[in-house]
């Protein structure tokens, strides 16, 4: 199959193959269609099988055949739970409607209101936001919603998570009854169907992996180590196994910052990348690291949730996250689009619950290997597979403190940052 036979037109085939692509992923050759028929459409996909496109370029296609937004109008809203994110679903946006004449414009927090409010004057044609940014604009009244066509819901499983729930319940108060609906999250978890219920209608349901399942062509470890002894590993095998790029996830912000300084001082270029960092050094962290100036960047989920970063060979949990179906969109983050990579956690005996939930939930034991000179002292015990479900694995409920799709008004009145 070929991009040609999916119903685009060739304005937007031309920016396709422009960048080099020639067959659609699964989850592309099925949504395009659906989404160009005008149909709801709930997609479950893993990160790294090319879901962005699976509705960009279906949602160039139908926008490029009405009247352009009037000022302060969007035609189609695309929802993000981070500013990452946001940013990423905008540069899809440029890159494929690029030789089309339609106007799309991104909005998050933590950076100036007043440019985004400008740029919604002259109308958007898709506009990607933050959920609490957007609610800013509205309350502004910078935005309307009378000429909405199509709602997109992208990582909706993760806006769930974040708490971004109520915004978005108000956001969809505000839209029109009639539009189509898009749905894509990692998982279909039983809140996203319950969402799912009073926005869908008669959807297109597409699942392109098993539920849960971790990527096949990610070679997955367990260094069982000490937890005193974690950063001296990771940087033994950053330099033993000469790595160019790593993707390490802390679980706090503050650990984030404390193993970013220590890799930096011993000789290893890191940044870190999290909720507290302000979106200009959020950005430019990334940059560097696509780049290769930084060799190591050092992120939250949260922060890290829609990274999107090419042939990213090696990915290290170096705390294991809470919430077990994190893991997979962790390691998600390597062996993507087809090609191959490693993830390595670094496990103490502290951590072996969090292990045991990880493993239960991919159905796998994960081989483990103890590296020379890192012998824990406090061993690490003996996985087995139980039939138990999971317990004490959803996620918590948000605390109050810095959200990425936080109000701008909030760092102005002494918002206080929390959260991961």
């Amino acid at each position: 199959m070929s991009f040609d036979s999916l119903g685009l037109s060739a304005p937007i085939l031309a920016a396709v193959a422009e960048q080099g692509y020639e067959t659609p992923s699964p989850i592309q050759a099925q949504a395009i269609p659906a989404v160009i028929e005008g149909r709801d459409v709930m997609a479950a996909a893993q990160t790294g099988t090319g879901k962005t496109a699976g509705f960009t370029l279906p949602l160039l296609e139908l926008l490029s055949k009405g009247e352009r937004a009037p000022s302060n109008q969007v035609r189609a809203l695309v929802l993000t739970p981070t500013r990452e994110l946001a940013a990423q679903v905008a540069e899809s946006v440029a890159t494929y409607g690029k030789n089309l004449n339609l106007n799309s414009t991104v909005v998050f927090g933590g950076v100036k209101i007043n440019p985004q409010m400008m740029k919604l004057r002259r109308g958007a044609d898709i506009l990607v936001a933050t959920p609490g940014r957007l609610m800013d604009l509205y309350n502004q009244r910078a935005v309307r919603f009378d000429k909405l066509e199509v709602l997109i819901l992208d990582e909706a499983d993760r806006m769930l998570d974040m708490g971004f729930i109520r915004d978005i319940k108000k956001i969809i108060a505000l839209l029109p009854k009639k539009r189509q609906n898009l749905m894509f999250s990692a998982t279909f978890s039983d809140d996203i169907r319950q969402l799912a219920k009073g926005l869908v209608n008669d959807p297109v349901e597409i699942s392109v992996t098993p539920r849960n399942a971790a990527a096949t062509s990610v070679e997955q470890l367990v260094c069982p180590v000490d937890k005193n002894q974690k950063p001296a590993l990771l940087a033994n095998l950053i330099w033993e196994g000469k790595w160019e790029q790593v993707l390490v996830f802390s679980r706090t912000k503050h650990g984030a910052n404390k193993l970013t300084k220590y890799l930096e001082n011993n000789g290893i270029k890191a940044a870190a990348i999290h909720g507290n960092k302000s979106q200009g050094a959020r950005t430019k962290a990334l940059a560097d690291f696509k780049a290769g100036s930084v060799r190591a960047l050092v992120a939250t989920d949260i922060a890290a949730r829609g990274l999107d970063i090419e042939q990213l060979p090696h990915v290290v949990n170096f705390d294991l996250p809470n919430v077990s179906e994190d893991y997979v969109h962790r390691i998600g983050r390597t062996g993507r689009a087809g090609a191959t990579g490693e993830a390595v956690s670094l496990v103490s005996s502290e951590e072996f619950k969090l292990l045991q939930d990880i493993e239960r939930l991919i159905k796998k034991i994960l081989p483990r290997k103890i590296v020379e000179g890192f012998e824990p002292v406090h061993k690490l015990p003996e996985s087995r597979l139980s039939q138990k479900p999971a317990r004490g694995n959803r996620p918590k409920s948000p605390r109050i403190g810095h959200r990425d799709g936080q109000r701008s008004g909030e760092n102005s009145r002494g918002h206080r940052h929390g959260g991961r």
